[in-house]
């Protein structure tokens, strides 16, 4: 089975769930997310790595009171067709919320309770040399972007376009086998 056939199958099956605490789907979440990010203009590979954020979630078990670290299941999953433009916002987007919450003051009460209670199991905010250390990785500023988009992609009922109108960018951003 193809990458991009499993991405398909997850949402299809697992996406149908709700997300966490949130009174949307993980499908809904994920398209939502990437809505925002096409219409920032951002590259493709961000735009892709917003649909995929939470793809961690669609493929393990997690419950609320433990963090399992989806964001490294998905972000060590997708490595095997994509490259760290779209890996690495997925792996450290939990690591941006960790990071805006250390570093806007008024961050904190703009997110939900469900992400709220998720921010005490992954660790709280960061310190200020764990923020420091965060925004000079390579993808630091595009994980915090993608933070923006998954903070706001919880409205229920929001239209976007289909999983089918994100397939062609997926695919154009998967690796080239050599």
């Amino acid at each position: 089975m193809t990458i991009l056939r499993r991405i398909e199958i997850l949402f299809s099956g697992h996406g149908t769930a709700f997300y966490g605490g949130e009174a949307i789907t993980q499908t809904e979440h994920a398209l939502q997310c990437a809505q925002l990010a096409e219409q920032a203009g951002d590259p493709e590979s961000l735009v892709v790595a917003s649909l995929l954020h939470d793809l961690g979630h669609l493929v393990m078990a997690e419950d609320s009171s433990t963090d399992m670290r989806h964001q490294e299941v998905g972000a060590d999953l997708l490595a095997v067709g994509f490259g760290p433009d779209v890996t690495e916002p997925v792996r450290l987007h939990v690591a941006a919320k960790r990071y805006l919450c250390a570093t806007d003051p008024a961050y904190h009460a703009t997110l939900s309770p469900a992400s709220q209670h998720s921010l005490v199991l992954q660790g709280g905010p960061c310190d200020a040399a764990q923020a420091e250390a965060f925004i000079a990785r390579a993808h630091g500023p595009a994980a915090v972007r993608l933070r923006r988009y998954d903070d706001l992609a919880k409205v229920v009922g929001l239209a976007t376009p289909p999983l089918a109108h994100y397939l062609p960018m997926v695919a154009r951003c998967i690796r080239r086998a050599s």
